[in-house]
């Protein structure tokens, strides 16, 4: 391999080799992502030997587009959505060189799936305020308490763990971060059944769950810090997904107000048309921020991007609701079903308008995001903290 940065033409020469050694008719679909992840093709911006090659974070469509035109199996990037999107990030930037060649390549690949446990009845909006504790026994940690509103919990093999370390500390350190083994003894999972009927979402009960040091990642008590890089990655990767014109919430009232002209008033004209360019707009921006990517990190234009997520889709399922009138109301399946992806565009409109409820709360509640735009982009004073410096024990709770 060149000790350069790979550039365009190699990297399709580079799968085309990887196409001619593994035929993706006659190969299976696991074995051909493993040989792709260790060809260096999975996410090319990535250390060599961990499923990329150093090369520019840009250059991954070329790999794409080779791949695809070949029929080449993907690996279901929405069903591991949280493991490609929050985990392997996290892992790549704090991981020791060991945790790295462990939890990498079966993440991508598939393998095996993640889930985070970051939330807590108990805490709120306020994630820093959590109290699930992790006691030192020797060279594991002991961890019990509560998260909940767990996505993909029940199918999970890994969870993204932080619980508190040190309760003399104010509520932003004292706090690790772990990697959790879900199939552990003292790990409970209970479907947590949401508004739609549907359990995407878990309560996660942890009593008494040994973690090896081994699975710590970051130092002990910068738990708050390594978080920042999974949350920022979160909303990068709720408000930030790649759609078309018209995809998302706007796709299916656009298409109503086409084909169903009975149904137009000059009121609903107007709103549409507003909502129309608003998520036009969004869109684009989204676009801006994954091209910001390229560069570096995420920042925190990524919580500005999910607030706008947040509000568009609750407008537009609204306003899908009342252009449908009675019709609008109807609602097809309370059956409690356990989906394996989140679906916010999928069903009816009652579905539709229902699931949207839950945006402003899920990666981040939409108070809080917009605190962290008017602290960090928009550079304004920040909100009084009357425990800023108050140990965590000692705070009301």
């Amino acid at each position: 391999m060149s000790e350069q940065q790979p550039d365009a033409d190699e990297l399709r020469a580079r799968t085309q080799e990887l196409l001619a050694a593994h035929p993706p008719a006659a190969t299976e679909a696991i074995d051909f992502l493993k040989a792709r992840f260790d060809a260096g093709l999975a996410w090319v911006h990535y250390p060599v030997g961990l499923g990329g090659l150093g090369a520019p974070r840009s250059l991954q469509p070329v790999v794409d587009a080779e791949l695809a035109a070949a029929g080449a199996p993907d690996n279901d990037p929405r069903r591991i959505g949280i493991g490609l999107g929050m985990a392997a990030p996290t892992v790549l930037k704090y991981g020791t060189d060991e945790q790295k060649r462990r939890f990498l390549r079966p993440l991508w690949v598939g393998e095996e799936v993640w889930c985070q446990l970051f939330s807590e009845p108990g805490a709120g909006s306020d994630l820093a305020a959590l109290g699930t504790r992790a006691v030192r026994d020797g060279d594991h940690w002991v961890v019990t308490g509560q998260k909940v509103w767990t996505s993909s919990a029940h199918l999970a093999r890994w969870a993204i763990l932080i619980a508190r370390t040190d309760v003399d500390l104010p509520k932003h350190q004292g706090i690790t971060y772990f990697i959790c083994d879900m199939t552990d003894p003292g790990v409970e999972v209970r479907p947590l059944r949401q508004i739609t009927g549907e359990a995407e979402f878990n309560e996660v009960f942890l009593t008494g769950v040994r973690i090896p040091d081994a699975h710590r990642l970051g130092a002990v008590g910068e738990g708050w810090k390594v978080a920042q890089t999974t949350l920022m990655n979160e909303r990068v990767s709720i408000g930030g997904m790649r759609l078309p014109r018209e995809g998302g919430m706007i796709g299916p009232v656009a298409r109503t107000w086409r084909e169903r002209p009975e149904l137009r008033t000059h009121d609903l004209h107007q709103r549409l048309l507003t909502l129309w360019v608003e998520a036009e707009v969004a869109r684009l921006t989204g676009e801006r921020l994954r091209q910001q990517l390229v560069a570096g990190q995420p920042g925190p234009e990524g919580s500005g991007m999910k607030l706008a997520f947040a509000r568009l889709n609750q407008e537009i399922s609204g306003l899908e609701v009342e252009l449908l009138g009675q019709e609008g109301l109807l609602y097809s399946d309370w059956t409690m079903r356990r989906p394996v992806l989140v679906d916010f565009t999928g069903r009816d409109a009652g579905y539709r308008y229902l699931r949207s409820k839950g945006n402003s709360i899920e990666g981040g509640t939409s108070e809080v995001l917009l605190n962290i735009v008017a602290e960090r982009v928009l550079g304004l004073p920040a909100e009084p903290r009357n425990d800023k410096d108050v140990a965590w024990k000692d705070l009301a709770r």
